[in-house]
């Protein structure tokens, strides 16, 4: 009974939402009479709601007034999670200037009832005033300038005052003495509490320590409080499993149920002592089962027999919220005991959509539709009720029909209502209190320093701004209350369950191509598939080079190839082609292969697209290769194959888009790294071949397995053998063959800077125009000023840094600190990385596997030795024992003056970080594009000014604004870089095909193409933009050729550079081009040559 209780839970997890829906409608229905009284009751709360909402404590007027679908709101929002913890004036005071001027507040003065909305939109346009003068009248003159004397500081003041008036509204106290203290008022009008003690989740074993003393303090404190009311009459505590764990995730479940659960026996037992009510609150979807773990083993220990405090929250938006319902109750049933069961809504709807998105997981946790999770809310309320031995119902809502749908279902049975602190308290004030509806009502209140408000903060006004939300429409003079109490289930009825056709599922988030699928690593079922899957992949594989229609023959001998996690793991075979070999590739390419060219465009599309479903229909045997072969994590060998589908997704959609007149350019050589084996060697391949290239592919010497299985599969969706052949060997002799070819019509290369000055050097002393596509490595740096979240910015750089072992072309290679805070983010930033697991890659907790091999091992290892020689201050990882046999590094970082010190690259877990002042900004930003590389940047910031100005001084291919550096996804952010980062389109977006085939250039079209937002997930802005590169120097032997130069110059925003002369002077005047004269163009040190 329990286990199948269980894998209804998990069998639910993303279940389609008509489905889902219909089977909870008619538990969700009310009958006739009861739906009348419901809405009655509903309608009653509602007007007086209304009725009270000039002083209704503000937030409700506050949110309506500044709403987020207003500049103004987001700037209150950014102000409110913000200001507080900026350490440093001078950025607190760009952080106001950059909100506040940019708001028209004087839009909000006098259009609410509400006083503290009024003193909040007075205090603002004064602010903005100050910091954006643009008065037009006496009155607002005279302000402006009196608060001027003041200067900054005072608006600094006014404004801080104002946030921290914002974050008492939300927050019951600064300690739990406080909060409780603050209680008493409500609590004599017959309310309760639940305290949570705000912070967000452990990164550190330090913050998990400081979080459980923090709950051991308050649980001390609430148990005097409650003066021996017991769990239910008393108040209690709201506990936050992650808050105790820095690791709390199912990847890590054996650690987690190892360490974890003694310190929640632990608060537990203290909390039964005191008899007073412990819930474990609900966090984001995919810890819900890590959470269930938990609370059936506390549930089943005979230390909390007797005590029937244990509560457990439940989200009715999710999909599994009834199937969790029944389970509690089995549970509870099974250890003969009475759990709480608090039932909300939940409030990490945006985050669960996107997550949902960027994985490309089957579907989404959570309901589309609010309507649906009402339904499903009261579906569960039903259930709740229901089972009275073993459930103690918690019913948290500010939604004035389900509040009255409660009512009316519950009768007399023994419940509570919960709110939130700082909101719904207008509408439980009619119900609380022996003259009202006479029902308890639960507050729950945070508790904590208006600095840690900040996440907490932003979630309750997301939750709260949303215009679907009850607590803004509730007090919105616009809405009819017929509208506000509804019944949800005609709602869902009228919809039929359908889910939101505004949000599509995952797989259909690209308007013309199928999203790549994910796995979920926090579903137990996918992880029972994927195991099944690596089960049946072959022990050992084998590569050779494939020359048309045919193998090479038995004369060469083959090499193994191990596994850089255990040298003594041979993973398979690889016979290495010969100079002999690429002959005879690059003639039959340049005859047979060019049946290719000749294919139709829609018919080489419908090969990669097969290709593709091809991908993933075989992602465990790739998996298992990217793994043992390239010592990739489980999560990161699952995103290669990821990419490869999605590399052959994009271009053939594209190709069916825009080559239907192109014509290829002929054979390609794609020479692919070992840090991407299948996903840049598949891109560099179906990108060729999506414009009609055959294509001779060159693998790293280091993977050459998994290529080989990718050709395999591509030759299996359609492609001829003539068009794809595949040549592994080490570069100095099949990578030298291969460029030096002259049939040979263009190269894609991904690998080291040297290697393509070679390539290039090569290819310029030829006459008949060949392509480089290159991308190389980069100096990679974050900016993070003290206005960023260290939080965030701790989570960001750990993965930016040393996921995948830092073998990431994009990986971050040098945080750049502002001073101020620079101590604070990096002992954080220590403690996350001590929380890292390096070991076999093939576990589902190695967080970190081996570099590629013992050259790269040994060069990091030299390095960090330069820099400590050097007096730099490293702090390393201790690298574990059962690392011993394999290639491992472990995770570093360098503190170093400047960012001049390093000589190039560090291909590898290494971080190195520079500190800066405030104010050095500029130079900042120019000693990075100093290095010369210019691939990928990170700003962390709050202020928009800085990222403005960040933008357009880096030299960057690619920048990343408050998020990680790593994981461009194909055609949503196209990755490629400039000056020693490489040269040519960006892979995996709109302008790289183009570069594959001969066609006319449109100079005058050229601008249309100068900013596209691309598609992508929810909640994220991708803006690919061309820049022009500067002074182009013009050299051409005729008129037309030097008009046509000149005409694509001005085009582009370049100024043209022309070698003195009567002819060109009177060309460049012709066609209205910027230029400039110079005596000799190719020395006047051009940006860029046009010949």
């Amino acid at each position: 009974m329990a286990s199948a209780l269980r894998a209804r839970i998990t069998a639910a997890y993303r279940a389609d939402e008509a489905a889902a829906v219909h089977a909870l409608v008619s538990e969700a229905a009310l009958a006739p009479e009861a739906l009348a009284a419901t809405q009655r009751l509903a309608a009653s709360l509602a007007q007086g709601v209304r009725a009270a909402r000039s002083t209704a404590g503000g937030v409700d007027a506050l949110m309506l007034e500044f709403s987020l679908d207003s500049r103004e709101g987001v700037a209150l929002m950014c102000l409110a999670e913000a200001l507080l913890r900026i350490p440093d004036p001078a950025t607190r005071d760009r952080l106001i200037r950059d909100k506040i001027g940019r708001g028209d507040w004087r839009a909000h003065v006098g259009k609410s009832p509400s006083l503290f909305v009024n003193a909040a939109a007075w205090g603002l346009l004064v602010s903005g005033q100050l910091v954006d003068s643009r008065s037009d009248s006496a009155l607002e003159a005279a302000l402006t300038s009196l608060l001027r004397k003041g200067g900054e500081p005072l608006i600094r003041k006014g404004v801080d005052l104002a946030m921290r008036l914002l974050g008492k509204q939300f927050v019951t106290g600064r300690t739990i003495a406080e909060a409780i203290d603050n209680a008493r008022e409500r609590e004599a009008r017959g309310y309760s509490y639940s305290y949570d003690m705000l912070g967000e989740a452990a990164l550190t074993a330090a913050d998990a320590q400081r979080y459980l003393a923090a709950y051991e303090n308050a649980i001390d404190a609430i148990g005097d409080a409650s003066q021996g009311k017991g769990v239910y009459a008393g108040p209690g505590i709201s506990i936050k499993l992650s808050a105790l764990h820095p690791r709390y995730s199912r990847l890590q479940r054996e650690r987690v149920l190892a360490e974890l659960l003694p310190r929640l026996l632990h608060l537990a037992q203290r909390a039964g002592r005191r008899d007073i009510g412990l819930n474990l609150d609900a966090e984001e979807a995919d810890r819900l089962e890590l959470s269930l773990d938990l609370f059936e083993r506390l549930a089943a220990d005979p230390a909390l027999i007797g005590w029937n405090g244990l509560g457990f929250v439940v989200q009715a938006y999710q999909k599994r919220a009834r199937a969790v319902i029944d389970w509690v109750v089995d549970v509870a049933r099974r250890n003969r005991r009475r759990v709480m069961v608090r039932l909300v809504k939940g409030a990490y709807w945006d985050s669960e959509i996107k997550r949902a998105q960027v994985d490309g997981l089957d579907g989404y946790p959570v309901f589309t539709r609010k309507v649906h999770t009402d339904v499903a809310y009261l579906a569960c309320a039903r259930a709740m009720l229901a089972a009275p031995d073993a459930v103690y119902p918690q019913f948290a809502s500010h939604n004035a029909f389900t509040i009255a749908a409660v009512h009316t279902l519950a009768g007399d049975a023994d419940y509570e209502f919960q709110c939130l602190h700082g909101m719904g308290e207008s509408v439980y004030d009619q119900i609380v209190g022996a003259d009202k509806l006479n029902r308890a009502c639960r507050i729950y209140a945070p508790v904590g320093s208006h600095e840690t408000l900040l996440a907490y903060l932003v979630r309750r006004l997301l939750e709260n701004g949303a215009n679907t939300s009850f607590v803004n429409r509730i007090v919105d003079p616009r809405i009819d209350i017929a509208e506000l109490v509804a019944d949800p289930v005609a709602g869902a009825r009228e919809y039929a369950g359908a889910p939101h056709p505004r949000i599509l599922l995952p797989a259909a988030l690209y308007p013309d191509r199928k999203n790549s699928r994910g796995i979920d690593f926090s579903d137990e079922s996918a992880l029972s598939a994927l195991e099944a899957e690596l089960a049946v992949a072959p022990p050992r594989s084998e590569a050779r080079p494939l020359l048309g229609g045919s193998e090479m023959d038995d004369r060469h001998t083959p090499t193994s190839v191990a596994n850089p996690a255990n040298r003594d793991e041979p993973v398979g075979l690889v016979t290495m082609a010969s100079v002999a070999d690429v002959e005879r590739a690059v003639a039959i390419a340049a005859s047979e292969g060019m049946s290719w060219a000749r294919t139709a465009v829609a018919e080489r599309a419908t090969c990669l697209e097969r290709a593709a479903d091809l991908i993933e229909h075989e992602r465990g045997p790739l998996i298992a290769l990217a793994v043992r072969e390239g010592g990739k994590t489980l999560v990161n060998a699952q995103g290669e194959i990821r990419e490869a589908a999605d590399y052959c997704r994009y271009y053939a959609a594209q190709a069916r888009r825009e080559l239907a007149l192109a014509t290829p350019r002929g054979p390609m050589a794609c020479i692919a790294p070992w840090n991407f084996p299948l996903a840049i060697f598949v891109g560099q391949v179906t990108a060729a071949l999506a414009a009609g290239n055959p294509v001779l592919a060159k693998p790293a010497a280091q993977t050459p397995l998994i290529a080989a299985a990718a050709i395999e599969l591509l030759h299996r969706a359609g492609v001829p053998r003539a068009a794809l052949q595949l040549l592994p060997g080490r570069g100095d002799t099949v990578g030298t063959a291969l460029v030096a070819d002259p049939r040979i019509a263009g190269v894609l290369f991904t690998g080291s800077t040297a290697v393509a000055r070679g390539i290039n050097r090569e290819l310029a002393r030829r006459d008949d125009d060949p392509v480089l596509v290159a991308e190389t490595g980069g100096q990679n740096a974050m900016i993070v000023d003290s206005s960023a979240l260290p939080e965030q910015v701790v989570t960001d750089v750990i993965s930016s840094a040393f996921d995948s072992a830092g073998q990431r072309c994009s990986a971050l290679r040098v945080l750049c600190l502002q001073a101020d805070i620079a101590e604070r983010v990096l002992t954080m930033l220590k403690g996350a990385m001590a929380e890292l697991t390096l070991g076999d890659p093939r576990r589902l907790d190695t967080d970190i596997g081996p570099v590629i091999d013992a050259k790269s091992r040994d060069a990091l290892a030299a390095h960090v030795d330069r820099m400590r020689a050097a007096g730099a201050t490293v702090f390393q990882l201790p690298l574990p024992a059962a690392c011993a046999n394999g290639s491992f590094f472990p995770p570093t970082l360098i503190e170093i003056e400047r960012i001049a010190q390093l000589e190039g690259e560090v291909f590898g877990p290494v971080l190195h970080v520079v500190r800066y002042r405030e104010g050095e900004l500029a130079s900042v930003v120019a000693s990075i594009n100093a290095t010369g590389y210019g691939l990928t940047h990170g700003i962390q910031t709050r202020i928009d000014e800085t990222v403005e100005a960040v933008c357009k001084r880096i030299r960057a291919g690619n920048i990343y604004v408050n998020r990680n550096m790593i994981g461009a996804v194909v055609g949503v952010q196209p990755f490629g870089g400039e000056g020693l980062s490489g040269t040519g389109p960006k892979a995996g977006g709109p302008h790289y095909l183009r570069r594959l085939v001969w066609e006319p250039v449109d100079a005058a079209a050229t601008a249309i193409y100068a900013e596209q937002t691309l598609p992508g997930p929810t909640g994220e802005s991708n803006v690919l933009s061309l820049h022009p590169r500067g002074r182009v120097a013009c050299i051409a032997t005729d008129d037309h050729a030097l008009q046509a130069q000149l005409r694509l110059a001005a085009a582009t925003g370049n100024v043209a550079l022309l070698a003195r002369s009567e002819r060109a002077e009177r060309i460049a005047a012709q066609t209205g081009a910027r230029y400039e004269i110079v005596a000799d163009a190719l020395a006047a040190a051009p940006d860029a040559v046009l010949f």
